[in-house]
């Protein structure tokens, strides 16, 4: 029985957190993120505890479809959603803090870019804590987030949009999340 054991070792099953993906009403997870470089903590919590600020999850910095159309279409609306009441944009990736600062400087060489900060998830902590990671093994090498994009009103999510097939530039679409908000 001990061989056998140690042959096949015994899989516990997975737990996950309660929440079926961030949905309307929920906080967001206090969880250390980075800006810049991994000496500069940012608690996401207390950025979007007071005003309207918009979230923005991708799975990679530099990937195609993040680089062309996701991000810049932010960058894009920022007036349409500033006349909304918008005024903070985190972009979060899981990625290191050197890596989302090299992009956010690319992304923003051309605009003044105060208003949106490009924050580094390295081990995926708050993407878990909001059930949106995925395996991205076969194109990233680890798990990565689901594109999404939340609306937050101090502090609490109003309106979610999540890519039903993590990657997609559609239900998270700048375009369409300032329809909505």
């Amino acid at each position: 029985m001990l061989f056998k054991s140690m042959l096949r070792p015994q899989l516990t099953p997975l737990v996950r957190n309660s929440l079926r993906f961030v949905s309307v009403g929920s906080k967001i997870p206090s969880t250390t993120l980075y800006e810049n470089s991994p000496g500069n903590e940012v608690n996401l919590a207390e950025e979007v505890a007071e005003g309207k600020s918009v979230i923005i999850g991708v799975p990679g910095a530099f990937s195609p479809a993040c680089s062309a159309s996701h991000v810049p279409g932010y960058i894009k609306n920022l007036r349409g959603f500033n006349e909304k009441g918008y005024q903070r944009f985190y972009v979060v990736a899981v990625n290191d803090a050197f890596v989302t600062k090299a992009w956010g400087d690319e992304l923003l060489a051309t605009v003044a870019g105060a208003q949106i900060k490009f924050l580094a998830d390295p081990k995926g902590e708050f993407t878990k804590e909001l059930d949106l990671l995925f395996d991205a093994t076969k194109f990233f090498g680890n798990e990565r987030s689901k594109r999404y994009a939340l609306l937050v009103e101090d502090g609490e999510v109003t309106k979610t949009f999540i890519e039903p097939d993590n990657t997609s530039v559609e239900v998270s679409a700048a375009s369409k999340v300032l329809d909505e908000a």
